[in-house]
C-alpha cells in the first residue's frame, strides 16, 4: 500500500477557505481509506473567501486532520490577468525550497492543474523518492488560452505552457482528465494512450447530508406562489449568465415565473443592470446552504458558451449539486457528455440562445408536477451511483496501486 501522498494543487482550498474543493475531498476520502495525504497549495487564490494565515514562505496547518502546506505567493488582480500567470511561476519556483523534511516522504505525488508548472518539481521529487507521478488535468492548458482566450498558437505564453504540458504527459505515470474525450488531444501532445484515466467531478455526500437552512432574511425574499427558475454559483465570463437574463427579460410579462440567482462574480453588476423586476439577486451563500437554496427552486439552470473546447467534454460541480437536490435542470450546452441527457434529469437546449431558454422555461412551468419530480429523482439516483467522492476516490487509487 502506497501510504504517503502529496497533492500539489496551487488553487486547492478547504471548507475553511473556499474553492477549489476537488483535491480537498480526495484527501478526506483517502484518509478514510488508510492513506496519509498532504496538500500543498498557494496562500492566495481569487476563489478563496478566507485567506490562510501564513508565516514565512511555508506554513503548515492541519484542517480536519488533513495537513496543508501553504506556499506563500503574491496576490493578483483578476482571474485573467498577467499577474495570475506570474504567481503561477512564483508558486513553482517557491516549491524548489519546500521544507521536505517536515513532510513524510511521498509514495505518490499528484499534480493537479490548472497550472502545469509544478510538474517540474514533482518529477524531480518522484525520482528522488521513487514515487508514482500522477498528473491531473482540470482545464486543457494552453489550448484553452487559444480557443477561449483568443491567443495565437505562437504566443510566447502559449508556447511556454505548452512545453510544460508536453513534459507532464510524457513523464507522468498516469494522466487523469475530468474530460472524457481529452485522450486524442493528449496523445497528440506526447502522452502514451495507456496512461489516460477519466475521473469526472463529483460531490461530497456527507456534506450534502449536513445542509444548513437559508437564513429567513434571505428565503423570505423568494416568491412563494411563483414558478422559480434558480441558479447558484459564480457569475463570471465563463458562466454565460447573460443569456438567462435576456431570457428573463422576454418573460417579463409572465407573472407566474420568477428567476432567483445566488452567487457573485465579475459580471454581477452588469447582470443586475440588464435584469428586470422578475429577477432576484440574493448574493453569495455558504456552500452548506446550497441544498437549502435549491429546495426553493422549481427548476435549476446551468448554461455555457458555445466553445469548441467543450468537444472534449464538461464536468461542472454545479450540476451535481442540482441533481442531488432532486430538481429538474435546464441545461444550455453543446457537448457530447451532457449529464442531464445521460441521467434524463431535465431538458437540454443549444447554448447562447435566450429565446430557446425562455420558451423552455415557459413550457416547463406548465408541466405536471409529477414530470418535474420524475426528472429530479432520475438526477439524484444518477449522481448517488456515479459521482460521490467515495466512488471517485476508488478510481483515483486505481491509478497508483
Amino acid at each position: 500500500m502506497k501510504n504517503n501522498i502529496w497533492i500539489i494543487n496551487q488553487y486547492c482550498g478547504s471548507k475553511v477557505h473556499g474553492m477549489n474543493f476537488r483535491s480537498w475531498y480526495f484527501a478526506k476520502e483517502l484518509k478514510k481509506k488508510g492513506y496519509h495525504p498532504h496538500i500543498i497549495s498557494a496562500s492566495y487564490s481569487h476563489l478563496f473567501y478566507k485567506l490562510p494565515i501564513t508565516k514565512g514562505k511555508f506554513t503548515l496547518e492541519d484542517i480536519d486532520g488533513i495537513p496543508f502546506t501553504w506556499v506563500k505567493v503574491s496576490k493578483y488582480k483578476g482571474s485573467q490577468s498577467i499577474g495570475r500567470v506570474l504567481v503561477m511561476i512564483q508558486f513553482m519556483l517557491n516549491l524548489f525550497f519546500l521544507p521536505k523534511k517536515k513532510l513524510k516522504n511521498p509514495d505518490v505525488i499528484i499534480v493537479s492543474s490548472l497550472s502545469p508548472l509544478p510538474i517540474i518539481n514533482a518529477y524531480l521529487w518522484s525520482i528522488k523518492y521513487k514515487a508514482k507521478l500522477i498528473f491531473e488535468v482540470r482545464d486543457i492548458w494552453p489550448l484553452s488560452l487559444v480557443e477561449i482566450g483568443g491567443f495565437s498558437k505562437l504566443n510566447p505564453l502559449v508556447l511556454f505552457f505548452g512545453w510544460f504540458e508536453k513534459f507532464a504527459y510524457k513523464k507522468a505515470d498516469k494522466v487523469i482528465s475530468l474530460l472524457p474525450n481529452a485522450k486524442p488531444h493528449m496523445e497528440s501532445r506526447g502522452m502514451n494512450k495507456d496512461k489516460f484515466v477519466h475521473i469526472p467531478n463529483g460531490f461530497n455526500l456527507e456534506e450534502m447530508k449536513k445542509s444548513k437552512e437559508l437564513d429567513k432574511s434571505i428565503s423570505n425574499l423568494i416568491p412563494k406562489k411563483k414558478f422559480i427558475v434558480g441558479y447558484t454559483g459564480s457569475l463570471g465570463a465563463s458562466n454565460a449568465m447573460e443569456y438567462l437574463i435576456e431570457a428573463s427579460n422576454q418573460l417579463e410579462n409572465n407573472e407566474n415565473i420568477h428567476f432567483v440567482i445566488f452567487g457573485k462574480g465579475q459580471h454581477l453588476e452588469k447582470l443586475k443592470n440588464n435584469a428586470k423586476n422578475n429577477v432576484s439577486f440574493l448574493g453569495q451563500i455558504d456552500k452548506s446552504q446550497i441544498q437549502s437554496a435549491i429546495s426553493f427552486f422549481d427548476v435549476c439552470y446551468i448554461g455555457w458558451h458555445n466553445h469548441p473546447l467543450y468537444r472534449f467534454g464538461i464536468s461542472p460541480n454545479k450540476i451535481f449539486d442540482y441533481m442531488y437536490g432532486g430538481k429538474p435542470i435546464i441545461h444550455s450546452v453543446n457537448t457530447f457528455n451532457d449529464f442531464v441527457q445521460i441521467a434524463e434529469a431535465g431538458i437540454s437546449i443549444p447554448p447562447e440562445n435566450p429565446k430557446e431558454i425562455a420558451n423552455v422555461v415557459s413550457e416547463i412551468s406548465k408541466l405536471e408536477k409529477e414530470k418535474l419530480k420524475e426528472w429530479g429523482e432520475n438526477g439524484k439516483k444518477y449522481v448517488e451511483e456515479n459521482h460521490t467522492f467515495s466512488h471517485l476516490t476508488e478510481l483515483l487509487i486505481s491509478t497508483f496501486e
